[in-house]
């Protein structure tokens, strides 16, 4: 069925939430699926207070944020990052997890980089 729609503003709430509350990102061994995975677990380092963008069109479709590249990590366990968690220490919360552009190795207290980040929620389609 064509022609089904969702407001930006809609997706644009949910993409807020992240702008609002997110203030660390950690690079971990594995995808995490909870806070503490996330903030200990997994965790080879984080990055507190990410630059978050505001929410703009996807590069695709729907709608987007974007986590500006940051070379100022710092690692706290050395080992091989696959995977990035954003989340909002304040709310024990974690909001999105993806997978690193490509694996890094990091080492104890060494500075990392990762890349920019996008978070996207498509368009809606109908089945």
């Amino acid at each position: 069925m064509a022609g089904e729609f969702i407001a930006d503003s809609i997706f644009d709430n949910g993409l807020t939430y992240i702008t609002s509350n997110a203030n660390a990102v950690h690079v971990c061994s594995q995808v995490p699926t909870s806070y503490s995975e996330a903030t200990s677990t997994y965790s080879l380092g984080s990055k507190s207070s990410p630059s978050v963008g505001s929410p703009e069109n996807g590069a695709t479709s729907g709608r987007r944020v974007v986590i500006d590249q940051f070379t100022d990590g710092v690692a706290s366990s050395s080992g091989v990052a696959t995977h990035w968690a954003l989340v909002y220490t304040g709310g024990t919360e974690l909001l999105a997890t993806g997978p690193l552009a490509a694996p890094d190795t990091v080492a104890l207290g060494s500075p990392f980089t990762v890349d920019a980040i996008s978070i996207s929620l498509r368009d809606a389609t109908v089945t």
